[in-house]
C-alpha cells in the first residue's frame, strides 16, 4: 500500500486527528492486543506499570538521538556514528514507521521528516495508540515539561494512572518547610494527600534497614536539609529516603522500589511482610533475575519481567511478575517495548508449547498474567477506576 493510502487507512481506524485537539479527549479507552509479526500468543491490552510523559513539539534527528541515548543509559554517540545503530534504534526503524504510514526500516531522516508533516501531536497519537497499551501507570512529581497524564491518557486514548515519586515530593516539602517540625508535619500530610488520588508510591533506594530509622536521626536529616541549598533533582539523604520509604509502607499503596541490584533490600522485604502492603522491584540490568528470585521468596514482592521475560518467569510464580517499558520522552519507546516484550512471549510460548510443559491455552493465560492480569491485582487498577482517561479531568486512583 502506498504510504499516503496507508497512513489514510490508520488514520481512519484510529479516528481522524483533526477530529481531536490536543486538550480533548478521545471518546474511550484502548482495547486492541498487541500486534505481532507471526503466529504466537495473542496478549490482551498490556498494562505498563512504570513510565513517564512524552515530549512536547517537534524534535530534530540530534534531540531525537539524545533521547534516544538516554533511553540506553548513555552519553552522546561519538563523531560519525548514530544511536540508531542501536538495539533500541532499530526497533524504532522497525516498528514505528509503519504506525506512520511508512514502511519498514526507512532512513531516520525519512522517519523524522513523516514525523514532522504529521505533527507531533498526531503522530505521537498514532504511535501510542498502535503501541497496544491500554493502561499506562506514569510516574509523576517532579518539575518536567513532558506530557500530563491526562494529556498522555487523551494521545493514547488509554488509561493513565499515577504513581507518585518520593524524592521530589520531599523536596516540594523542604522548600517549603522553615523548621524541622514544620517539615515533619508537612511530610506526612504530603504523604496522606497524595495517597488519596495516587495508584502507587515509588522510590529510588539502594539499601533500606529492617526498622524504620530513629526519629531523632530524621530530625538531624531534616535539619542538614533545611540549611542546605536547593538543588534540583538532588538524592535525598540516606535516613530521609529510609523514612520515605517506611511512612509510605505505611500507607497501605503499592510501592515501587526502583533500585540498581535489589539484594541489599533483603532485609527490608523481609521486615515489611505482613504489613499489607505490597512491594514491586524495578531493578535495573541485569539483575532482573535476582528480583525474581526474591519475588519468589516474599509473598508481598512482585518484581518487574525485564527485557528477557525467559529468565524472570523461570525464577518466580507467574502471578508474580510484571511488564513494563520505562519509557519517557519518545512515544516510539512505548511502541518498541511493547513489541519486543510481545515477541519475547510468543517465543517462550512456542517453545513451552513444543516441549509439551503446557498447552496454547495455559501459555495465553501465563501471557495475560504478565501482560496484564497481575499489574491490575497488584495495584488494584479495576477497584481504583478509570483513572485519568478519556473523558476525566484528571488523575485519580
Amino acid at each position: 500500500m502506498p504510504e499516503g493510502e496507508e497512513a489514510a487507512a490508520m488514520e481512519e481506524a484510529t479516528g481522524s486527528p483533526e477530529t481531536l485537539g490536543p486538550c480533548e479527549h478521545a471518546p474511550g479507552p484502548a482495547t486492541g492486543s498487541v500486534p505481532r509479526d507471526g503466529p504466537g500468543v495473542e496478549l490482551p491490552p498490556l498494562v505498563d506499570q512504570h513510565g513517564h510523559g512524552i515530549v512536547h513539539g517537534e524534535l530534530g534527528l540530534g534531540s531525537f538521538e539524545t533521547h534516544l541515548a538516554t533511553a540506553a543509559g548513555s552519553g552522546p554517540a561519538p563523531a560519525g556514528t548514530t544511536y540508531f545503530d542501536s538495539w533500541t534504534g532499530l526497533a524504532v526503524r522497525r516498528w514505528c514507521p509503519p504506525l506512520l504510514g511508512m514502511e519498514p526500516y526507512c532512513t531516520p531522516v525519512r522517519y523524522l521528516a513523516r514525523r514532522r508533516e504529521l505533527g507531533a501531536y498526531r503522530a505521537a497519537r498514532l504511535l501510542l495508540r498502535g503501541a497496544g497499551i491500554g493502561t499506562f501507570l506514569l510516574e509523576s512529581g517532579a518539575p518536567s515539561d513532558l506530557t500530563s497524564p491526562a494529556e498522555l491518557a487523551a494521545a493514547a486514548e488509554g488509561r493513565v494512572h499515577e504513581v507518585v515519586r518520593l524524592e521530589p515530593l520531599a523536596e516540594q516539602v523542604a522548600d517549603t518547610s522553615g523548621t524541622v517540625d514544620a517539615f515533619m508535619g508537612n511530610t506526612a500530610e504530603a504523604l496522606y494527600a497524595a495517597a488519596q488520588h495516587a495508584t502507587a508510591f515509588a522510590l529510588g533506594i539502594t539499601f533500606c534497614d529492617e526498622t524504620p530509622p530513629d526519629p531523632r536521626e530524621v530530625r538531624r536529616a531534616a535539619a542538614r536539609r533545611l540549611s542546605a541549598r536547593p538543588v534540583r533533582n538532588r538524592a535525598p539523604d540516606p535516613v530521609l529516603a529510609q523514612h520515605l520509604l517506611w511512612s509510605a509502607v505505611a500507607t497501605g499503596l503499592p510501592v515501587q522500589l526502583h533500585c540498581a541490584d535489589p539484594r541489599p533490600l533483603t532485609g527490608f522485604l523481609r521486615a515489611t511482610a505482613g504489613f499489607g502492603t505490597d512491594l514491586v522491584l524495578l531493578p535495573e540490568r541485569p539483575h532482573h533475575r535476582r528480583a525474581a528470585q526474591l519475588a519468589a521468596v516474599f509473598p508481598h514482592v512482585y518484581a518487574d519481567a525485564g527485557p528477557r521475560p525467559a529468565e524472570t518467569l523461570g525464577e518466580a510464580p507467574f502471578g508474580k511478575l510484571l511488564f513494563s517499558t520505562g519509557a519517557r520522552a519518545l512515544p516510539e519507546l512505548y511502541v518498541t517495548a511493547a513489541r519486543l516484550f510481545g515477541q519475547a512471549m510468543d517465543r517462550l510460548a512456542a517453545e513451552w508449547v513444543a516441549d509439551g510443559i503446557c498447552t496454547r491455552t495455559e501459555a495465553r493465560r501465563i501471557a495475560g498474567l504478565v501482560a496484564a492480569g497481575t499489574a491490575r491485582r497488584v495495584y488494584r487498577l479495576d477497584a481504583a477506576g478509570s483513572g485519568a482517561g478519556p473523558g476525566s479531568a484528571g488523575v485519580s486512583g
